[in-house]
């Protein structure tokens, strides 16, 4: 049986899954820590990345016995990875969740205006987005941004290690802020004009279309990465577009993910362009479009309240199931690393309410109610501009695997919520790209002969005052107000009011 893997390059760690390119069966999985990163300055080595996925690989295919026909990758998305002239990188990649580069992204959307971006990008760009930190490494580092000559996303950049190749793929290339995912085509003219001027058009990656191979695995990738005789390697995507791919996401389906950040998504057939920049126009990694609504804050701030609190992930849950619904009052605004969704890079978290009666049990329950409600607010967001079915909505994630997150989440939507059947819904699909282009199989035939979709669900209880909940969080969203970041008015929260 032929053997296709899968890869998820994070924040946090890589994992690999080994499957059955014909029937989807799991072979095999691992995973390798990355280096901690600590907003609002969020770097990574991208040989980190290298090392971590040489090393699940390995342990997913240590038995010797198995040959790895083909392989591909998916990663964090907007993370910028710059090369010299000998594909090298010149320095540390700045991440998704870095947030320096917010006067950047300000003074951009002051310039053009959010409806052009819109127009040209599908999106407005905001500090995670790979654009503003081209022109922050313009502006602070200007020795590095004259010696780059190529720019890379992350899963660019694992697929060009394994091939020699620099390619990317249009779901990626969408979350850089510098692509039209209507027309498919990069636009280096809007470097020049937002960045400065260069030889932009040489410096990226060709696009690839859904199935088209990189290329094969290269003589350094094959020498440095032993898994056996490798033909094919895929195109790679951005992590939410893997993540539609391996939940087998229908149109007009909703999904929430919740890892270190929380995202809201659903396909859609045609481009989508929010003046507002609540949602992003996303190209997906089937040929269609994935948008988007992206939270900064999710499984970090569990992570946080639970160190606080002396207990493990799972004593959070347990304190948190325990807790009453509206955590007695306690209301917690979850932007500990900045916010995305609304735009606010410079807050920080907020806790109210708080009175001398309060429990372990409340604060625990509030830290998953304040996660929940700003993905909820990212839900209505998405729903006011591409339709999308009210039946149960799909949840993936690491915070899948919470009981808390389960419960909550459904009771303050007041829908049933479907659980993936995944343990790493990015790395299938990953492995259904690599199957795809290995067989030469459509994606969605894939899927199907992968009886991707299921999971278990949860129903929401209707003696829970959702209501009540939200509006708490809402009241403590609207008073709580930004500190003023250098380059931003006080007061330039963009679009917040719909949230």
């Amino acid at each position: 049986m032929p053997l296709v893997l899968g890869v998820d390059s994070s924040t946090q760690s890589t994992k690999v899954e080994l499957r059955d390119a014909d029937d989807g069966t799991l072979v095999g999985a691992a995973r390798a820590p990355h280096p901690a990163v600590h907003p609002p300055c969020s770097e990574q080595d991208p040989e980190a990345w290298w090392e971590a996925l040489r090393s699940a690989a390995a342990e997913a295919t240590a038995d010797g016995t198995h040959d790895v026909a083909a392989v591909s990758v998916a990663a964090q998305q907007h993370g910028m990875v710059v090369l010299d002239g000998a594909g090298r990188p010149l320095r540390a990649a700045k991440l998704w969740n870095d947030t320096e580069s917010a006067p950047e992204a300000a003074a951009m959307v002051a310039g053009l205006g959010a409806g052009e971006w819109a127009t040209r990008t599908g999106s407005v760009p905001v500090a995670a987005f790979t654009v503003t930190k081209l022109a922050w490494l313009a502006r602070h580092e200007p020795g590095t941004a004259r010696a780059v000559r190529s720019v890379l996303l992350p899963h660019d950049y694992l697929t060009y290690r394994l091939t020699g190749r620099m390619v990317t793929d249009r779901g990626d290339a969408s979350g850089t802020g510098y692509f039209d995912p209507a027309g498919g085509a990069w636009l280096p003219g809007l470097l020049e004009e937002v960045v400065g001027p260069g030889d932009w058009a040489a410096r990226l990656p060709a696009v690839l279309g859904p199935t088209e191979a990189a290329g094969p695995l290269g003589a350094a990738g094959a020498a440095a990465l032993d898994i056996g005789r490798t033909g094919l390697v895929g195109p790679g995507t951005g992590d939410n577009m893997a993540a539609a791919l391996g939940l087998g996401l229908a149109p007009g389906r909703v999904a929430i993910s919740i890892g270190t950040s929380g995202t809201v998504f659903a396909r859609s057939a045609g481009p989508s362009a929010d003046p507002t920049g609540t949602v992003d126009g996303f190209a997906d990694a089937a040929g269609g479009f994935l948008p988007l609504v992206c939270t900064l804050n999710a499984t970090r701030v569990t992570g946080a309240v639970a160190r606080l609190l002396g207990v493990t992930d799972e004593g959070l849950d347990a304190l948190a199931l325990a807790g009453p619904s509206g955590a007695s009052g306690t209301t917690l605004l979850p932007y500990f690393d900045g916010e995305r969704t609304p735009d606010r890079p410079a807050a920080t978290g907020v806790l109210a309410g708080l009175r001398s009666e309060v429990t372990r049990e409340d604060l625990a329950r509030a830290a998953v109610e304040g996660v929940v409600c700003g993905l909820l607010d990212a839900l209505d967001a998405l729903a006011a501009v591409v339709p999308a079915e009210e039946g149960p909505l799909l949840l993936a994630g690491g915070g899948a695997r919470s009981p808390a997150f389960r419960r909550v989440l459904a009771d303050l939507s007041g829908r049933p919520v479907l659980v993936s059947d995944l343990d790493e819904a990015v790395a299938t699909g990953a492995a259904v790209q690599a199957a795809a282009v290995l067989t030469g199989r459509p994606l969605d035939e894939v899927q199907t002969a992968w009886g991707l979709g299921g999971g278990s669900t949860v129903e929401p209880d209707g003696s829970v005052d959702a209501a009540a909940v939200r509006d708490a969080y809402a009241a403590l969203r609207a008073g709580s107000q930004p500190a003023p970041t250098a380059g931003v008015a006080p007061g330039a929260d963009r679009g917040s009011g719909a949230r």
